[in-house]
């Protein structure tokens, strides 16, 4: 009694692979199996590249936020100063406030800051400068400033002089051992108005946080010449706080505000980046879909080669059903013909995409020497260069991706062919 062969067998896989290499001469179509090959391959390597640069962007994009900036800043909603009808919004008694903070589980570290806005010169060269006072030991604690991607001098000389970002250091052309002008509007009233607050700093230490924005205006002094520059004696002008989770930073924030007290507000990195990160999650969701459909074109190639395939192998599918072959079998057939370039275009696809994002940094200098260096511009992007994270769950997204609608799509031509009647095949050979 013969035996009804499982499937997949062996004979079904040798079939199927005659067929993908068959010459256009033999009733094959090797061109549009090269096509859709290819196509698959490019979409996946262009799904994966994206999403890894994706993930990339904005994973440095944080970080640079997150290495420099507080996580949370805690400041003093304004009120009236007795005695002169002034409102401020100065912290006195900052020390005590930032004790408090620290003793919150999950604050790594709460520093008090003096800020103030002015203008950098040395020699014709103007620029705006945002000056932050801190201590030096907290100084030390921000990653991004006490460990950048690039310094010069040294940062033990910071109670010595100013430590300024690279960019705003190239715009006044100074260099470590110059020394700057700090020009404050803000001076001391007089009979004839009120003078501008100049004084001179020496330049010990230049960093390049990562970010163009910070690097072009970010300048730090000393907490206690920032005080008396600002004429801020005994007050700060907010607390920066950082804590071990900045992704979770809402839950720190009840005791944050309970140690605030009554008159504190505080502000997230998300208040600041909220805005931006929503837009960059839309357009990754967009670019994705952009790219699943490229990947379902180049997908749709597979159905032209099969559909040519079958017609070209109709006497072969009327011979296959007479010698006794069920319509599983050349479901079958026909279903790893098509599985296979999508499969195989899928791996291929994989490899690229995954090999671009671990070598971006070498692909990208050759490009941007090619591009004389002008196809990145970090005043433009934020940051200096384009990063690739390579993540699992991107790759199996692809990967999923690639297989679901390849597989999917070959069932229809498939199935034609599986319900190709034999008699009609074979009634004009």
């Amino acid at each position: 009694m013969a035996t009804t062969p499982p499937p997949f067998s062996k004979f079904e896989w040798m079939i199927a692979w005659r067929y993908i290499r068959a010459k256009r001469a033999e009733g094959g179509v090797s061109v549009m199996t090269w096509i859709s090959l290819i196509g698959v391959t490019l979409a996946v390597f262009a799904l994966i590249a994206t999403l890894a640069v994706r993930s990339g962007f904005r994973a440095e994009f944080v970080d640079t936020i997150l290495g420099s900036n507080a996580h949370v800043a805690v400041y003093r909603q304004s009120e009236v100063v007795e005695g002169s009808g002034r409102y401020t919004q100065l912290i006195s008694g900052y020390e005590k406030l930032a004790a408090d903070l620290r003793q919150i589980e999950g604050v790594t570290r709460a520093a008090p800051l003096v800020r103030g806005q002015v203008m950098g010169n040395f020699g014709n060269e103007n620029a705006a400068v945002d000056v932050y006072g801190i201590a030096y030991d907290d100084l030390l604690t921000i990653p991004r400033i006490a460990n950048p991607q690039d310094s010069s001098g040294n940062i033990a000389d910071f109670e010595q002089g100013i430590a300024i970002g690279s960019a705003l250091a190239k715009d006044l052309r100074v260099k470590v051992g110059d020394r700057i002008k700090i020009i404050s509007p803000n001076g001391a009233r007089t009979a004839i108005g009120t003078t501008p607050r100049v004084n001179v700093y020496d330049v010990v230490y230049i960093f390049t946080a990562g970010r163009f924005d910070i690097d072009k205006v970010r300048a730090y002094l000393p907490i206690s010449e920032a005080q008396l520059f600002f004429n801020r004696d005994g007050v700060a002008t907010e607390i920066e706080v950082m804590v071990e989770d900045p992704e979770e930073i809402e839950t720190y924030l009840p005791e944050v505000m309970a140690a605030a007290g009554e008159g504190g507000y505080v502000w997230t990195w998300r208040d600041s980046a909220g805005a931006f990160l929503r837009a960059l999650e839309v357009e990754d969701n967009v670019m994705f879909i952009i790219l699943s459909i490229l990947v379902l074109i180049a997908s749709m190639n597979i159905i032209s080669g099969l559909i040519m395939l079958v017609k070209n192998k109709g006497r072969d599918i009327g011979i296959l059903r007479t010698m006794g072959l069920s319509e599983g079998s050349i479901l079958r057939i026909f279903f790893i013909c098509g599985a296979g370039i999508g499969t195989l275009g899928t791996l291929f696809g994989v490899i690229l995409g995954c090999l671009f994002a671990l070598y971006i940094d070498q692909i990208f200098s050759f490009v941007n020497s090619i591009g004389e260096g002008g196809v990145w511009d970090p005043s433009i992007r934020g940051i200096y260069r384009l990063p690739a994270e390579l993540r699992l769950e991107d790759v199996i997204s692809a990967v999923s991706l690639s297989l679901g609608l390849s597989w999917i799509i070959t069932i229809f031509p498939a199935r034609r062919a599986a319900r190709m009647n034999p008699v009609e095949a074979l009634r004009y050979e």
